[in-house]
C-alpha cells in the first residue's frame, strides 16, 4: 500500500474512534439521587442504569427514613452535589400526603433546587405512592397534589411514578407493585418507577425501553408509564 494511502487510512480511523468516542460521551447521563429507602429498595438507581443500557451512570443518597430537610443536614447529600458535575438531581422523600408535610416538602425541594441549579444542574422531583396500612385511594390525592406542587415551586423535572402506579392498577387491580411490607416497592414496582425516570431523563419513548418481563406485563408497564408522563 503506498504512504499516502496509507496515512489516509490511519486518519480515517482516528477520526471515527474520535467521533464514537464523543457520541457515547454524549449519551451519558449523570444522576445524582437523593432519597430514602423507597429509592433504595431494590436499588432503584442500578434498575434505571440497566434499562438505560448503561446511558445513565450514578450516585446515590437513600438512608432510610429521610427527608429533603435531613439530605440538607446531615446526610452527606451536598458533598456528593458538590462532587459533581450531575446532569440531574433526583429528589425523593416520604409520601408527604398531609398538609404539613406537603409544605415541608415543597420548601425543601425548592431549597436543593436552587443548589442544584447553581451547580449547573438539573432538579427533578420523582413522586412516590402511599403506604397501604393508611389507605391507598384515600392517600393518593395528597401525595400527587403535594408532589406536583413541589415540582412546579422548584421549577424541577417531574418524575410521575406514583401516577404510573395508579395508572397500572386502573388496568390490572391485582398487578403486585408493593413489597411484603406493604410500601417499599416489589421488583415490579420498582422497575414501573424506573421506566418512568429512564423515559423522562434520557427522553426515550417508553416503547423503546427493553423490560425484563413477559410481553403482556412489559406492554403494560409500559402503558402505565406513557399515560403518567404525558399528565405530567
Amino acid at each position: 500500500m503506498r504512504p499516502a494511502l496509507i496515512v489516509l487510512v490511519l486518519v480515517l480511523v482516528l477520526a471515527l474512534a474520535c467521533t464514537g468516542g464523543a457520541a457515547s460521551g454524549a449519551a451519558q447521563v449523570r444522576v445524582l439521587f437523593l432519597g430514602n429507602s423507597l429509592t433504595a429498595a431494590n436499588d432503584l438507581p442500578a434498575v434505571v442504569a440497566s434499562l438505560s443500557h448503561g446511558a445513565v451512570t450514578y450516585r446515590t443518597v437513600a438512608p432510610g427514613g429521610v427527608s429533603l430537610e435531613d439530605h440538607w443536614n446531615f446526610t452527606g447529600a451536598r458533598d456528593a452535589l458538590d462532587d459533581g458535575p450531575w446532569d440531574y438531581v433526583v429528589l425523593q422523600q416520604g409520601p408527604s400526603s398531609l398538609p404539613e408535610s406537603g409544605i415541608n416538602l415543597r420548601e425543601w425541594a425548592t431549597h436543593w433546587a436552587d443548589a442544584i441549579r447553581a451547580r449547573h444542574a438539573t432538579p427533578a422531583v420523582y413522586e412516590v405512592w402511599p403506604d397501604s396500612q393508611f389507605g391507598v385511594r384515600l392517600s393518593f390525592p395528597g401525595i400527587i397534589r403535594n408532589y406536583r406542587a413541589a415540582s412546579d415551586a422548584a421549577h424541577a423535572v417531574f418524575l410521575p411514578a406514583g401516577e404510573a402506579w395508579q395508572a397500572a392498577w386502573r388496568r390490572n387491580p391485582r398487578l403486585g407493585l408493593y413489597g411484603p411490607d406493604g410500601f417499599h416497592p416489589s421488583k415490579l414496582g420498582t422497575t414501573l418507577a424506573a421506566l418512568v425516570i429512564t423515559a423522562r431523563l434520557t427522553k426515550t419513548p417508553v416503547a423503546r425501553v427493553a423490560l425484563p418481563y413477559p410481553a403482556r406485563t412489559a406492554k403494560l408497564l409500559r402503558t402505565a408509564a406513557a399515560v403518567a408522563l404525558r399528565g405530567a
